[in-house]
């Protein structure tokens, strides 16, 4: 889909069943087993989505997430059926729509934990290791500092919020509780393997994954799948490794730029959300945009 395509901030497709909208993404149904997922261009920031889309960004997360679903598959299956999500709606109106930004996937249950790998210190890992010398109940080397990289990367879960309201953090032992030992192991192992895999990839063409989140589900046979989106700058804080600096929150490929643009403004973090300048705008494209290229290749799109 070329990024000069007009932005959608919101779908529109009648043919289906529409089950939800998230910050991000419109879930549709498509039969008993599979969803539609379209990703918009929609941007939240502090939990309240923005009226201003950005334009390209669902292609680029979309194409992300392909890219990363393929590099990983041989580490967890996934959520991908392999159909194309033009042939699931009706008429060219709803094609447009969907072209370059959706995708078909497997109807499959979430688990309610947010799985997340964090390699480096930041964000509200450093807050809970300020206040307590621990993240998620994992103790950490006294003397860290902010962006510092971890000795080894850590499993920190969380719950997952209600829309409006913030994931929390949670220790190893509540996700037992929740998942059961068994199936609380295999998803922290293969939560960090992917971390792994993907941070090393990523550090050869400039990129530090410093976190990242995974969400995961299975099928009615107790199979554990990758869902929703993948190493993506929404799910992830992607650093240029080249500006990378101990001691300071390092510049990013992901929606940070907007938050501290926000942070300068009289706003209450509460919706609605302000309007977006156009330089800003442009600079959140281009950002999204120059992280998939550098991690896919120019062709990627």
């Amino acid at each position: 889909m070329p990024i000069s395509s007009p932005p959608l901030f919101e779908s529109s497709i009648k043919s289906l069943p529409l089950l939800g909208r998230g910050k991000v993404r419109d879930i549709y149904a498509v039969g008993e087993d599979k969803l539609l997922i379209v990703t918009t261009d929609r941007l939240s920031a502090f939990d309240v989505i923005l009226p201003d889309p950005i334009p390209g960004k669902g292609a680029v997360l979309t194409a992300m997430a392909n890219f990363w679903f393929g590099k990983l598959a041989h580490v967890v299956p996934n959520q991908l059926t392999g159909i194309d999500p033009e042939t699931v709606v009706a008429g060219e109106e709803e094609k447009v729509q969907v072209r370059g930004r959706a995708l078909v996937v497997k109807r499959l249950k979430p688990l309610p934990i947010e799985a997340v790998a964090r390699g480096f210190l930041i964000g509200s890992g450093w807050k809970d290791y300020q206040a307590t010398g621990t993240v998620c109940g994992i103790a950490l080397p006294p003397g860290l500092q902010m962006a510092q990289q971890l000795p080894t990367p850590i499993f920190t879960p969380a719950t997952k919020a209600e829309a409006g309201d913030h994931d929390e953090n949670i220790d190893y032992a509540s996700v037992e509780k929740l998942l059961g030992a068994e199936l609380a192991k295999t998803v922290r192992d293969t939560t960090l393997r992917l971390y792994r895999e993907a941070a090393a990839f990523a550090r050869v063409v400039g990129i530090i994954i410093a976190d990242t989140k995974f969400e995961f589900g299975q099928d009615a046979d107790g199979r554990l799948y990758l869902i929703d989106e993948v190493l993506t700058p929404d799910s992830s804080r992607f650093w240029p490794a080249d500006r990378y600096k101990v001691g300071i929150s390092p510049p990013s490929f992901d929606k940070q730029f907007v938050r501290d643009y926000l942070e300068t403004l009289d706003w209450n973090k509460q919706a609605p959300g302000p309007k977006l300048p156009q330089d800003i705008i442009d600079k959140t494209a281009a950002n999204y945009l120059e992280a998939l290229t550098r991690l896919a290749g120019p062709h990627s799109l």
